[in-house]
């Protein structure tokens, strides 16, 4: 059994990662023989490529934002929706509902809302009389990746809620009762003993999210394509870009070992710290 489980896994993931690492150390156009260039590739993109650095930037605040907020809404979410009641299975329902969308679809619909002259959304402040608020969400620079950061968390935090429920339903109701006997407020009850038992779970959430954010190539494009001035490009973003529009497949397979790269760094951090703090396995 464990041969083809190895020959699939081989196929699949690991003749295409080591493909791809080799033609990392290459300059291709998709055409002619590809040329080694060694580590220049790399050393470019670290040292010339100024609009790699950017991406690479917004890529992290991308992730920090999405991350951060997503794992707060859905964990709160889920404390009130946990009992298994009509009205509660109902909710889970309907905050779940965005993830079975498509990304095209929620970019699409998303766009509209953000629309600055027909969108629900400044229409909206305006008919309160907030019309300082109406801004051009999407086409402004200071706006547009926190505006597409926000709608990832929209699109997926109904996902995240379904695994909170499942890791809460498991904490026993005896530490909760034990904690009502000693006077524990709900906050106290919280802090010690929803927070430390739901740890295992926000490790999955966190690294779930992680690998979602790097990952959110079709709203991006569908919503900005990367605009206004690469303010809202994310690293899978320009890989697309510049194997498919510039032709240097060599540069963006670098670009992808470093995408790679990034997010198991990130992930192992994650666990690194909850491990350190928390005692997560």
């Amino acid at each position: 059994m464990a041969l083809p489980a190895f020959l699939i896994y081989g196929c699949l993931y690991l003749y295409p990662a080591i493909t791809n690492l080799f033609y990392a150390t290459k300059r291709w156009d998709g055409i002619r023989t590809p040329t080694n260039v060694g580590l220049r590739n790399f050393t470019y993109m670290f040292t010339n490529d100024g609009t790699f650095i950017k991406v690479l930037g917004n890529n992290f605040r991308f992730t920090l934002l999405v991350v951060v907020f997503q794992t707060l809404f859905s964990l709160l979410f889920a404390i009130y929706l946990t009992k298994n009641t009509r009205t509660n299975i109902l909710l889970r329902t309907v905050y779940f509902f965005p993830t079975i969308l498509s990304s095209v679809s929620v970019g699409l619909i998303w766009l509209s809302l953000y629309d600055p002259n027909y969108g629900f959304i400044n229409a909206a402040f305006k008919k309160v009389g907030l019309d300082s608020l109406a801004l051009n969400w999407l086409g402004d620079g200071r706006y547009a990746l926190y505006s597409i950061a926000f709608t990832q968390v929209w699109f997926h935090t109904g996902q995240m809620v379904v695994i909170y429920v499942a890791g809460l339903q498991q904490i026993p109701q005896e530490l909760y009762e034990a904690a009502e006997v000693d006077g524990a407020t709900k906050w106290q009850q919280f802090k010690s003993v929803t927070w430390p038992m739901a740890l295992p779970t926000t490790a999955v959430v966190a690294a779930y999210t992680t690998i979602q954010s790097f990952r959110a190539f079709d709203l991006v494009y569908t919503m900005t394509a990367g605009g206004p001035r690469n303010s809202t490009d994310l690293l899978v973003t320009i890989i697309y870009g510049n194997a498919f529009m510039g032709y240097a497949y060599g540069y963006a397979a670098a670009q992808t070992v470093v995408l790679i790269v990034v997010v198991l760094g990130i992930t192992w951090l994650q666990r690194r710290i909850l491990r350190l703090d928390y005692g997560v396995k």
